[in-house]
């Protein structure tokens, strides 16, 4: 058999499309989501930054949903022992806006959003259970777009890769080449510059230091130059598919998770954290 692709493209797309809604799900750097007007029957869903890139301080914006509506919001640097800091959020119409002080690439503030709504009171996360927002530099869309494209189509492709190996097609051996290329270009050369723009280092993992994020990556890349070096000489189904396995696994790590973090007292990026 030549290839099965009626069955493993669709079978790839799918666990693609799985991987991408389960990283937005459950990433630290996605937006949270929370509800505000249940106290006048008008509830509405509200975004709030987890992380913000570039030199401006971060945007805090709530739909003004009465009339007679105001609130607060309140904030610290993390991990310090500073005092929280409260402002008030200003009416702007339409909205409740405020601004989040611009932190150093890998500086986290947690705050949360006390609201006033025809006299009932909300609050947004709180001081127990705060709003946690990680600052970063601003990587140019040239840089992140293709290394965002080349990860998820490693995926895509790791997938159907896994499938053809099942059915033992005479295809697998070149998908799995093109999926490790794939993962080399995405993670191990645009990554590196993405890190560089987003923190101030290429790489964070392994033997420098303990990003998650990175040593995932290189666990993944190891996997599958594991698996293109054993179907060199003779196309071998367990090693594709072993690689195929660990990717999957490796996508099944939420992103960003214990991933850089700003260290106020020493004035220093760290990722031993968390």
């Amino acid at each position: 058999m030549k290839n099965n692709f009626k069955v493993s493209v669709i079978f790839g797309i799918l666990i693609t499309m799985a991987a991408v809604l389960y990283q937005r799900a459950t990433g630290p750097t996605y937006p949270k989501k929370a509800y505000i007007g249940k106290s006048i029957n008008q509830e509405i869903q509200v975004k709030f930054l987890r992380s913000h890139g570039g030199e401006t301080n971060a945007p805090i914006e709530i739909p003004k949903i009465s009339k007679n509506m105001s609130g607060t919001f309140t904030y610290k640097r993390y991990p310090t022992k500073d005092e929280w800091h409260t402002i008030p959020l200003k009416d702007t119409g339409n909205l409740l806006s405020g601004e989040l002080p611009n932190q150093p690439p890998a500086g986290k503030l947690k705050y949360f959003i006390n609201l006033n709504i025809d006299g009932n009171k909300e609050q947004i996360a709180s001081a127990d259970e705060p709003i946690m927002i990680r600052f970063k530099g601003d990587v140019p869309t040239y840089i992140l777009a293709p290394h965002i494209f080349f990860m998820f189509l490693s995926m895509l492709l790791s997938a159907i890769c896994f499938m053809e190996a099942v059915f033992n097609t005479q295809s697998f051996v070149k998908i799995g080449r093109a999926t490790a290329a794939c993962l080399v270009i995405g993670g191990m050369i645009l990554g590196p510059i993405v890190q560089k723009f987003a923190f101030g280092v290429y790489w964070a993992g392994f033997p420098f230091d303990w990003d998650l994020t990175d040593n995932k990556l290189l666990i993944g890349v190891l996997a599958w130059t594991f698996g293109v070096l054993m179907t060199l000489k003779k196309a071998k189904r367990w090693p594709i598919i072993f690689a195929s396995i660990v990717l999957f696994g490796v996508y099944c790590i939420p992103h960003s998770m214990m991933g850089s973090e700003y260290n106020y007292e020493k004035g220093e990026v760290q990722t031993d954290v968390d």
